[in-house]
């Protein structure tokens, strides 16, 4: 991660699908799909949608806000906790399924 913001680029979508290990026991990311160029390292200019897997966008992403090098850092620590734990951190039992009203109550946990 660090290595692509070096290099001014936004992943937006880190999630344990899109990490492979190659044969050396490296980690290689995958879908750059959503992947943007940001030099500043500042908001970008899609705060009209959430760009990502809700189980780890950061606030400012759910708010709107647009997505920033902090907001990849978020991700990646709900990445963090999902190894360590097993499930996303945002992730409660009645929101195994994938219906509104679970994505609504995770929606507001990330914000709370």
């Amino acid at each position: 991660m660090n290595y692509l913001h070096q290099n001014g680029v936004l992943y937006r979508d880190l999630k344990p699908e899109n990490i492979l290990v190659n044969g050396d026991g490296f980690l290689k990311l995958t879908d750059f799909g959503l992947s943007k160029l940001n030099i500043s390292g500042s908001l970008n200019d899609d705060s009209d949608r959430i760009i990502g897997t809700l189980e780890y966008a950061a606030p400012e992403v759910l708010e709107g806000k647009g997505h920033s090098i902090a907001s990849e850092w978020w991700a990646l620590g709900c990445l963090i906790y999902e190894l360590l734990v097993g499930v996303p951190p945002f992730l409660m039992n009645d929101n195994v399924s994938s219906s509104v009203n679970s994505r609504q109550k995770m929606y507001n946990l990330i914000n709370a």
